[in-house]
């Protein structure tokens, strides 16, 4: 039996479809069960889908019996709370499609959202919590299909990676790197001219939609094909090595373009002479340099780390295999494909042995978790991390790591917490000279400054992480700094200035494909929160919208439940109970606050 959830719900046995159930109250309740984090008790679905009813509890027990009725099963869906356990002969289509397989293909068959046309006016709390899972499930879908492609790509079959690229533009236009990946796709099978038409199709989309012009890594995608040219042959292995080494070294110095020059010609000089775990390092330093050192380069990282775990399962390299699968599990937290991530981490973590390998990995998986709003796992990883870092003497990484933790904190509003993590950070920071890093930590620490009422202080940090990061040209630092100095102005009562500087840091986050997205709605949710505080429901309205599309999208449940408060104010009733479901599994004091000042408003 098939239980299909994507697109209209049907039931099928053997292929052929057989009597649905009766209502839409029926697919609800199923979904609700198959989706919900921990099994549900009667008492929470009966208030949630038939509060409607004269008797809601009565009503859930004929609708699990007529689900029952359709399954051919008498003995599931029973129980307080009630079992999702369906048996081994039952087949969820949802499951096929975001777990891992081997076999993707059924990606390509996934065309409506899920359940397709079922609506329930009547359960406007379902609504919100329905419309939020359709973003999430659909960001599902699209991570697997770019998953596929990528690996399809560094795996030589450029033909088949077409597809499923093709299928991620269609599921999200407005995302650069789909475009990008399919472009790749094209170039590497040699039809460069449909690739050069996929690039004027997303520049066009970009202007018009986002009003932001398409970076120069989608354009050179189109220049990768069985015919681009290689680096010239250098003199073997030892060449090869060297070029690595001096690759590294550029990089870290901040000579990205020679850097990256030097790593490609060590990958290609490795190729040749058929050195293939020497290759994997290379083109996992390659990678890596092109997703952190370089903007705009994730898509072009993302094929070579692909390629160097391929080689580093051939060569039995267990510490190329790490740092690739870590390097991605990275890119997935930065784009918030919180499961795939999840997987590529997960996997990292079976493998690693030592604390130079776990230190690192352990903070990616940190930042996920905080991304997520699950603060508990959140400060176990980082807190793991931090220990680790300091153990190996990775001091870079314990600053990473210590700013993570205290944006935890700070997010949690347990601000003496965050000083004491923000200045260890900052400390380190300013030990190893990072200046690439530093005004991370220091629009955090301006911020608590601005917290705590010391508006000079806030000034200077603001100001200072503002221009070290454009001198930079790091857009994740830039978005994070004009959105503190948005909020400065705001507390200085200058409205104006406020609005000008939030829509900066909007722009400067998406100004590159690869975004940080939680940046992103971190600066969206500040300048709603200026907008309402100043009555400006026009401007905080549409800001909303788009908040809570990227935050459901992006699985960042704190900003879920925050779009659905904004709502609220902005005069939606039902908004409020959903936000109050939608909380219920969130760990972070500062939202109660939050609801009572809601409370307040109310009683006035």
């Amino acid at each position: 039996m098939t239980i299909r959830l994507l697109g209209p719900p049907a039931i099928e046995r053997d292929g052929l479809p057989v009597r649905s159930p009766r209502g839409r109250k029926v697919w609800a309740l199923l979904s609700y069960l198959l989706l919900a984090e921990r099994p549900p008790s009667r008492r929470q679905l009966a208030e949630l889908l038939f509060g409607d009813a004269d008797d809601p509890l009565g009503a859930l027990r004929w609708t699990l019996a007529e689900l029952r009725r359709a399954l051919g099963k008498r003995d599931v869906l029973s129980g307080d709370p009630i079992s999702p356990v369906l048996g081994d002969d039952v087949v969820v289509d949802l499951e096929q499609i975001t777990r891992e397989q081997d076999d993707p293909s059924p990606l390509l068959d996934v065309r409506g959202e899920l359940l397709e046309g079922v609506h329930l006016t009547s359960s406007l709390e379902f609504e919100s919590w329905l419309l939020v899972e359709r973003h999430r499930v659909s960001a599902r879908v699209e991570a697997r299909l770019r998953q596929a492609a990528v690996a399809m790509l560094a795996g030589g079959r450029a033909g088949d990676a077409v597809a499923y690229a093709s299928r991620a533009v269609a599921r999200n236009p407005l995302e650069e790197g789909n475009h990008e990946l399919l472009v790749r796709s094209l170039a590497a099978t040699g039809d460069r001219t449909a690739a050069l038409r996929q690039i004027a199709v997303c520049e066009d989309i970009l202007r018009r939609e986002l009003g932001v012009e398409a970076s120069a890594a989608l354009r050179e995608a189109a220049t990768v094909g069985p015919d681009s040219p290689m680096a010239p042959p250098l003199s073997g292995r030892a060449a090869a090595a060297s070029q690595l080494d001096a690759g590294r070294a550029a990089i870290v110095a901040g000579a990205v373009d020679a850097g990256l020059q030097c790593l490609r010609r060590a990958a290609a000089e490795a190729a040749r002479c058929g050195d293939a775990a020497l290759q994997g390092r290379a083109l996992v330093a390659l990678g890596g340099a092109l997703i952190h050192a370089a903007r705009g380069r994730d898509e072009e990282g993302i094929v070579a780390i692909h390629e160097a775990i391929q080689l580093a399962a051939r060569t039995g390299d267990r510490v190329t295999a790490v740092t690739a699968h870590r390097e991605l599990g990275f890119v997935e937290v930065q784009a918030g494909r919180r499961k795939t991530a999840d997987v590529w981490l997960a996997k990292a973590q079976a493998m690693a042995e030592t604390d130079e390998e776990l230190a690192p990995l352990l903070a990616v998986r940190g930042k996920n978790a905080s991304d997520l709003g699950d603060y508990p796992a959140a400060f176990d990883y980082l807190n793991e991390s931090v220990e680790r870092s300091g153990r190996c003497a990775d001091h870079r990484q314990q600053a990473w790591s210590l700013s993570m933790v205290a944006r935890a904190h700070l997010l949690r509003a347990e601000r003496s917490q965050a000083a004491a993590a923000l200045a260890r950070s900052l400390e380190r920071v300013h030990e190893q000279r990072w200046m690439a890093f530093l005004p991370w930590p220091q629009a955090l620490r301006a911020e608590l400054d601005l917290h705590g009422g010391d508006v000079e202080a806030a000034t200077d940090g603001f100001e200072q992480a503002w221009e070290l990061a454009c001198q930079l040209n790091d857009s994740c630092w830039e978005g994070m700094a004009a959105r503190g100095l948005g909020l400065l102005s705001a507390a200085k009562g200058d409205y104006v200035a406020a609005t000008k500087w939030q829509d900066e840091s909007s722009f400067r986050c998406i100004r590159v494909p690869d975004r940080y997205q939680w940046v992103y709605a971190y600066a969206m949710d500040a300048a709603i929160t200026t907008a309402l505080e100043h009555d400006d429901h026009d401007r905080a309205r549409p800001l909303t919208e788009s908040l809570a599309a990227l935050a459901a999208r992006c699985d960042m449940r704190e900003f879920v439940v925050r779009a659905h408060l904004h709502r609220f104010r902005l005069g939606d009733q039902t908004a409020l109970a959903a936000a109050r479901m939608l909380s219920a599994d969130i760990d972070n004091p500062a939202l109660a606050p939050l609801f009572q000042e809601i409370s307040t408003r109310q009683k006035r």
